[in-house]
């Protein structure tokens, strides 16, 4: 790529459109900053500022840390003392692995500002980085007495109760997020999977609520749907269940095996069939978690 080919102000659009989607696109970044852009940064004005940070994480991202550190260099310059700054610092000493003085460095900015949720996260990803997932826990709890609407960081959480095998807890992480948005399909998938791993008959009975419900405010979602007829074959087992909960729960598998088969016959290639998914199911054993 020569820096004829690409037009200064084009590049400099579809950089301002990667920020604004809050999308990284790092190699292009590069790409566009090493052979165009930079050789007009006289001309962005302020703008040059954005840019300038865009680079610096899209070179620690490519590990192209000669790049990032000469325009960590600009920004250290025109903006000394700067917490957003020091965040850039603190990043790419975690790209050369010095990950304590990174941690110091977020400890500085916190003890600075407590609200900085950014500096906070980067603590997170330090030590999930690291393996610590203990650590990481501990620090995103912290976190969340603070920004408990943060929706992400309930997410990551939950992964990490999940990586731990606390699936209680991945539960709850869950239910918070469906509070804050009762309509997300996907939320309600995965907390019926998290009450299905749990096993026994009264987390089956709630996963199928929940993979019903997102079911239901999905119906394209075929990932409920088998969960459906999966958990409705674990609790039409179950020697607890009535005979009248139990002939419920079948006519409710039952519908949710025709619907996966009807969204396989309708983008069929060359999977299996309606009648062969009919006939998996049909054959599937599943024993309950002890």
């Amino acid at each position: 790529m020569a820096s004829l080919d690409l037009d200064w102000e084009e590049v400099r659009e579809q950089l301002r459109a990667w920020r604004e989607d809050n999308t990284r696109h790092s190699e292009e970044v590069i790409d566009m900053w090493e052979y165009c852009l930079k050789h007009y940064k006289h001309k962005l004005g302020d703008e040059r500022w954005m840019v300038e940070e865009q680079v610096v994480v899209a070179g620690l991202d490519s590990y192209r840390l000669d790049i990032a550190e000469h325009s960590l260099v600009a920004l250290n310059e025109q903006f000394p003392g700067s917490l957003r700054v020091r965040k850039l610092k603190g990043m790419r000493l975690e790209a050369l692995e010095r990950f304590d003085e990174a941690m110091d460095v977020y400890d500085s900015i916190i003890r600075q500002d407590e609200t900085n949720s950014t500096a906070r996260k980067r603590k997170v990803a330090v030590l999930r980085g690291q393996g610590r997932i203990a650590d990481a826990i501990k620090e995103l709890t912290e976190y969340l007495k603070i920004f408990m609407s943060d929706g992400e960081a309930w997410q990551e959480l939950c992964d990490l109760y999940l990586k731990e095998g606390d699936y209680s807890k991945a539960a709850f992480c869950m239910e918070e997020l469906i509070l804050t948005n009762p309509h997300n399909h996907l939320y309600y998938t995965r907390y019926a999977e998290i009450k299905y791993t749990q096993g026994g008959l009264d987390n089956m009975e709630i996963a199928r609520s929940y993979f019903c419900q997102a079911a239901k405010l999905n119906p394209g979602n075929v990932r409920a749907l088998y969960g459906l007829f999966l958990s409705c074959t674990q609790v039409s087992s179950s020697t607890k269940c009535s005979a009248q909960k139990k002939k419920e729960t079948q006519q409710l598998a039952t519908w949710a095996l025709k619907e996966i088969a009807d969204r396989y016959s309708k983008c069929r290639t060359n999977a299996m069939d309606g009648s062969k998914i009919l006939e998996t199911f049909g054959s599937l054993s599943i024993t309950e978690k002890a």
